[in-house]
């Protein structure tokens, strides 16, 4: 097992998880918050309902559709999206900079849209983005289809699409780790491994 709090980091920085749907972007995510409690993981801003257990500021944000826009217009966010063609999502960029200069380490899970805007939005010395890809997509077909059983055959192919898309795009990354089957382990100690590469002085 990883040992608990491995923090050497000297200077902080915001460190991005990127890949497609399915390839164990979460489950590192969900180690990471386990073993280092002194990391800061933003929380989401989002336009949509809390459901039942979700309380405002711990994992999301909760506006309204009219503070959402303001805070668009005004370039408050690294990034921002449209899920379901309905609610609106993004990652406010104050609390990330207030921590990256607090030398906390930041650690955000972002689709490959995501990576291209902040990208654009930060100087490059503020962030590391680490693509997470799959050993082949075979097994990512499975860790899709055993999150959802009963996904149709056409949303499936679409997804699967989608992911050799942002494969293709991995290369914007600056580095890799191979989500490899029962080795979650072994992927929160490369991520550490990297995080305290890039954040020492």
């Amino acid at each position: 097992m990883p040992e608990k709090n491995l923090n050497l980091a000297k200077k902080g920085k915001l460190f991005l998880i990127v890949g497609p749907s399915g390839v164990g972007k979460g489950v590192l995510v969900k180690q990471l918050r386990k073993l280092h409690p002194d990391f800061f993981f933003p929380p989401s801003v989002t336009t949509r309902e809390p459901r039942a257990g979700e309380r405002d500021g711990e994992q999301y944000y909760f506006l309204s559709a009219d503070r959402f826009e303001r805070l668009e217009q005004e370039g408050e966010f690294l990034e921002t999206a449209v899920v379901h063609n309905t609610q609106k999502y993004g990652i406010l960029k104050k609390p990330i900079l207030e921590a990256i200069k607090a030398n906390c380490v930041v650690v955000r899970e972002v689709d490959i849209q995501g990576l291209i805007s902040v990208q654009e939005k930060l100087p490059k010395e503020m962030f590391s983005a680490v693509f997470i890809v799959p050993p082949d997509m075979e097994t990512l077909k499975k860790r899709i289809l055993k999150r959802q059983p009963e996904m149709d055959p056409k949303e499936l192919n679409q997804r699967l699409a989608s992911a050799e898309k942002e494969l293709d795009q991995k290369n914007l990354a600056d580095y890799e780790i191979v989500s490899e089957e029962g080795k979650i382990n072994e992927m929160v100690i490369e991520f550490t491994k990297i995080i305290n590469q890039e954040t020492s002085i």
